[in-house]
């Protein structure tokens, strides 16, 4: 094992003269901290797991966004683009994740004053402050980050100043099994579980043509798969499609004509029509309690309206959410909301059990704080388990967090952002904000 320091020297001139601003992640949150910082004069290094910016984006590449192209650049970061030439996509038109790297991620990490501060190919594996455990106070606030990391057989190491963890949550889904904990019996059927949004009709078709497939989960990610399947179904036969929920409906895929995001609506409409025309057999009100192989078959066991249940099929689609991968936090300071594992302050507005509607309100720094000092979760991992994240939100989050870190808390303080309104009422009930 080597130990390589892979902290930069900060440029000359530079008003950080310390370590540097370490952001996790080169995804469209941690880009557009890095955007803001630059705009701020703030030295940072990106550290990005994948092998590319955007790697987790490119894992769904193929599927399209319900919001359109207006509501997924970052403004600090359209201004820098522009500055060079770069012409916006049709700002009414919503793209695919492949465009969305392909038109704005890569140009973004091309400019020279991001590109040579963005390090792929590094694993985060633990942030600590230097020579401190969470449980020594004295001088924490004025003594360094160092995040360990890992390329390899090298572990390195890189002193910051202050650490924006936008590392996001698609690599750590949550569990098929109702209770949250790991499937019982998941090893003998994990060759038969596709993550999150597979590539049904291109590069995975094999696995799911002429073959029995259950989608599991009552979100967007599950809608998207269930539709594709569906098309599958009428090109090949033999092809089966099962949705598998655990309430009794879908409550956050919905036809709304409240939704204010023209093709989440649509996408909800679609999934309508091909259950009403017999293409999606929908199993509602399953609790998921363990698996097991029987022949060639995958057989999920559990309760549904309090009666055992036995579900059959070929392939399970886990799109069950996702949920914030907090161990590489262990030794730092964290205020996280018990339900959702969001911080504190974030949580009562995204809680999906007391807030109905995906609509949230704009926050900045105030609410994304933790007892540790300069440290802070963005992005999709801010919100912990709640499913209501949209990148307008996140783009909101770095700009007041940069401008903390800049000095500048009347910027910082000044948290506005219009989002659009989604008509989705998780609880079901409309008594709420959307009524």
């Amino acid at each position: 094992m080597t130990l390589l320091d892979l902290t930069p020297r900060a440029a000359t001139g530079d008003r950080l003269t310390g370590p540097p601003v370490a952001i996790i992640g080169a995804g469209p949150i941690g880009l557009a901290a890095a955007a803001n910082l630059v705009e701020r004069g703030i030295d940072f290094i990106v550290l990005e797991a994948g092998d590319s910016v955007g790697a987790s984006v490119r894992m769904w590449g193929h599927t399209r966004l319900f919001s359109p192209w207006r509501h997924l650049v970052d403004p600090v970061s359209r201004r820098m683009l522009e500055a060079t030439g770069w012409q916006s996509p049709d700002p009414d038109r919503a793209p695919s994740g492949a465009e969305l790297v392909e038109h704005y991620l890569e140009p973004l990490s091309r400019l020279d004053a991001i590109a040579s501060r963005i390090r792929t190919g590094i694993e985060v594996i633990g942030v600590a402050r230097r020579g401190m455990d969470r449980t020594r106070t004295r001088a924490r606030a004025e003594t360094p980050f160092i995040l360990r990391t890992r390329t390899g057989d090298v572990v390195g190491e890189v002193a910051a100043r202050a650490v924006i963890d936008a590392s996001g949550t698609y690599r750590t889904p949550n569990s098929l099994s109702s209770d949250g904990l790991g499937l019982l019996g998941f090893d003998d059927i994990a060759d038969a579980v596709a993550p999150a949004l597979p590539d049904v009709l291109g590069a995975e078709r094999a696995r799911f043509a002429g073959r029995r497939t259950t989608v599991v989960g009552a979100g967007h990610s599950a809608a998207n798969t269930l539709l594709a399947l569906a098309d599958l179904s009428a090109a090949e036969p033999g092809t089966e499609v099962t949705w598998l929920i655990r309430n009794r409906h879908a409550a956050r895929v919905t036809s709304s004509a409240d939704d204010d995001l023209a093709d989440r609506a649509a996408l909800g409409r679609r999934v309508d029509r091909a259950i009403a025309d017999g293409r999606i057999r929908v199993v509602d009100g399953f609790e998921i309690i363990r698996a097991r192989r029987e022949q060639d078959r995958v057989e999920l066991l559990g309760l549904r309206r309090g009666e055992v249940a036995t579900h059959s099929t070929d392939v399970v689609v886990n799109a069950t959410g996702f949920r914030p991968d907090l161990s590489i936090l262990r030794e730092i300071r964290l205020d996280l909301d018990d339900v959702v594992e969001a911080p504190r302050r974030l949580a009562p507005l995204i809680d999906p059990n007391v807030h109905s509607c995906g609509t949230v309100a704009p926050h900045g720094f105030r609410e994304l704080m933790h007892p540790e000092n300069g440290f802070f979760v963005v992005g999709m991992k801010s919100y912990g388990r709640a499913p209501t994240f949209l990148l307008a939100t996140g783009y909101e989050q770095v700009r007041s967090v940069t401008s903390w870190l800049a000095g500048d808390l009347a910027a910082a303080s000044s948290v506005e952002l219009v989002l659009p309104a989604t008509g989705v009422c998780s609880t079901g009930d409309r008594t709420g904000c959307c009524s």
